[in-house]
């Protein structure tokens, strides 16, 4: 890693925060390999502290499915904000939780809905079709000594380290490689920086991780269904399954009705896509 000039409102993103989740930080580095993949090591070696990692620029990004988050290059890199939360959950159930993320952040980038940014079944951010923010989960069980639960006490055995790694689409991205035509913030918000994204969107996401761990998705499940892009559209999985898309059930899972009938999906190993649009 290496130390970064910029300036990103590490004091007042973490006083912002701190309310939410005590002993919070956050870091700034220039450049990185994957800032999730960072929290993770630091979280199998015992390190469980609750933290904002921003980079400016990432080597080696990772999206859903072991695919690559693709970081812009050269004078691009300001068009990026990389940045992932880790923190200790307790939740009493796990369901859900990358739809309420992305509801946490679609609410934060356009609260009014003006801009049409929706969610796409299970984490990501579009619009009109294009992928403005891409959002990977992932767990883990840290070293000993045991990690204390930041909530639902009672239940030790619940708890583990949360890692949130999101990646946004701030300035002008170039479409070569992408499975999916990029969007991004400067064509609704062409002053859009990704200090200034990121100190509007970490409080709110922190708040939303806080209320999912004492409320599981129950809360969430009407505002994802406002903002839903597949529902009421003919769908592809990536097993070749075809049907129409009946929006998400309360448990998180996606609803597609089939000539087999209503499947519910949830494994984190289908992808899903429009009618037409290639995987």
């Amino acid at each position: 890693m290496s130390s970064t000039s910029a300036t990103w409102f590490e004091d007042r993103i973490a006083a912002s925060v701190a309310p939410l989740l005590p002993g919070f930080t956050v870091e700034a580095v220039a450049e990185i390999d994957s800032t999730n993949t960072e929290l993770m090591r630091r979280a199998r070696a015992g390190r469980v502290e609750p933290v904002l990692l921003v980079a400016e620029r990432q080597t080696a990004g990772r999206g859903r499915l072991g695919r690559p988050w693709q970081s812009a290059s050269g004078q691009e890199e300001s068009a990026s904000l990389l940045f992932s939360l880790g923190m200790p959950l307790a939740p009493a159930d796990w369901s859900g939780l990358s739809l309420a993320v992305g509801v946490a952040v679609a609410e934060s980038l356009d609260p009014s809905g003006a801009h049409r940014v929706g969610l796409k079944w299970p984490n990501d951010v579009w619009v009109n079709d294009c992928k403005l923010v891409g959002i990977l989960i992932e767990t883990a069980m840290p070293a000993m000594p045991a990690m204390p639960a930041m909530s639902a006490p009672g239940r030790p055995d619940a708890s583990r380290y949360l890692v949130i790694g999101i990646g946004i689409n701030i300035g002008a991205r170039d479409a070569d490689g992408m499975r999916t035509p990029p969007a991004w913030m400067r064509q609704w918000r062409p002053e859009a920086t990704a200090p200034e994204v990121l100190l509007e969107l970490a409080e709110p996401l922190v708040r939303c991780v806080r209320e999912f761990e004492a409320r599981g998705f129950a809360p969430f499940a009407e505002r994802f269904a406002a903002r839903d892009v597949l529902r009421g559209r003919e769908v592809v999985l990536s097993d070749g399954t075809a049907g129409l898309c009946e929006g998400v059930a309360w448990g998180g899972e996606l609803q597609v009705r089939t000539d087999a009938g209503l499947q519910l999906i949830s494994s984190d190993e289908v992808s899903v896509r429009p009618r037409g649009m290639a995987f």
